[in-house]
């Protein structure tokens, strides 16, 4: 649990309500508090910064928006080589930089090629965000590949729990959404992209994950930055939308608790019921009303 001067954050959300010093605190704790596992800050290694500059302009634009802490998630797939060593070092360059403003950790944006599951396999925390025991996974935007509920399956009995990386944005689930269930159902977590929200990739994919949000399908928001311009490192947008829509408590889960908790290698403390497998027995499907 995410913690300020020794109290949980529910417990000064609490305190607010009678207490003004409390409640500017909390009022602080959220401004100043949302976690980024998913960007390409770091330069040069992927399609994300192509400068250090850029880096750094990046992470005073997640400062200047109330982001805390960040984890650099660098492509691993077959245009872009994953060298652990050259992002940490990166990283470490860039982490000197910003000095104590923001906390910077690495992981990856995993893709599901032949040569990475087998590598996972022997390198269990090679790829994982901040080296603990939750792990991206990134499909490409109109395919899913084939053996795909075997392959997840065998990734969490290896230990990290997958993270599906904006799903909204493939146009297989956002027309089969059943198979994102399923995988809720094997132990997934769901990560949509906060310019998802906000209609940066399209009206009809804001109201799907709009749509997500009030059912309770979302484990986390966040940025999958690029750029400073046209993906830029901020929540903070996203976050207001979410917490006037379905109140603070689950903006803070999706933008906050939940990021925190998988930059620890923590439990999530915000784990919504998966969907009912409609072939699962007692299944009752919804009624309908159709009006003439």
């Amino acid at each position: 649990m995410v913690q300020l001067n020794g109290h949980a954050p529910r417990d000064f959300l609490r305190a607010s309500a009678i207490c003004p010093v409390a409640r500017r605190r909390a009022l602080l704790y959220r401004l100043f508090s949302m976690v980024d596992i998913h960007c390409h800050i770091l330069p040069g290694i992927d399609d994300g910064a192509k400068s250090m500059e850029i880096s750094v302009q990046m992470a005073e634009i997640a400062i200047a928006d109330g982001i805390t802490h960040v984890i650099a998630t660098p492509h691993s797939n077959a245009e872009y080589n994953f060298r652990p060593e050259l992002v940490l070092q990166l990283r470490n360059e860039l982490q000197a930089k910003v000095e104590g403003r923001l906390t910077l950790a690495t992981g990856c944006d995993f893709h599901l090629s032949y040569e990475n599951l087998a590598d996972i396999q022997v390198n269990k925390t090679k790829y994982t965000l901040n080296q603990k025991n939750y792990l991206l996974v990134e499909f490409a935007d109109f395919a899913i590949p084939p053996n795909i509920d075997d392959t997840l399956h065998n990734l969490h009995l290896l230990g990290p729990h997958p993270i599906i990386t904006h799903p909204e944005r493939n146009g297989l689930i956002r027309h089969q959404p059943e198979k994102l269930w399923r995988w809720m159902r094997q132990g997934c977590y769901v990560q949509v992209t906060a310019q998802s929200l906000l209609g940066r990739f399209g009206k009809d994919t804001a109201k799907i994950v709009l749509d997500w949000l009030d059912d309770d399908r979302i484990h986390f928001v966040a940025s999958d930055a690029h750029s400073v311009t046209g993906r830029p490192l901020k929540l903070r947008e996203a976050y207001d939308l979410v917490a006037k829509r379905r109140g603070i408590s689950i903006a803070d889960a999706l933008f906050t608790h939940n990021p925190m908790a998988a930059f620890e290698g923590n439990p999530l403390p915000y784990q919504p019921t998966p969907p009912a497998d409609p072939k699962a027995p007692g299944y009752k499907k919804k009624k309908r009303f159709i009006f003439f």
